[in-house]
């Protein structure tokens, strides 16, 4: 006889610290394909930082790379929207099981 708990895989997920910053960044919008094995959000521009008290200072546009968000979508992290859309559409968007991930272990 089989309970629920042996079809469910429950082994912790381990991540390294660059694919919580990819993940993170996924967090914050869907993640759109850029030249250059890059991902990050769509019209992303460099911004400044408010606080600096001298003069502005260039933050640079954050990215993930397409290694790191490959292994994001393999851990069922990440998930791709859009791929029936064209090749222009495709998206990473961050799934219910990466939120949680980052909930528990920020």
């Amino acid at each position: 006889m089989t309970t629920a708990t042996d079809k469910i895989d429950m082994t912790p997920i381990t991540l390294t610290p660059v694919q919580i910053r990819g993940l993170k960044l996924a967090l914050e919008g869907d993640l759109y394909p850029q030249e250059g094995n890059k991902w990050t959000h769509l019209n992303a521009t460099i911004t400044y930082a408010k606080t600096d008290r001298f003069k502005e200072r260039a933050r640079k546009i954050r990215f993930a790379t397409t290694t790191t968000v490959v292994q994001l979508r393999d851990f069922a992290l990440l998930s791709e929207v859009g791929a029936d859309e064209g090749e222009g559409q495709l998206r990473q968007e961050i799934t219910m099981a990466g939120k949680i991930w980052l909930l528990k272990n920020k």
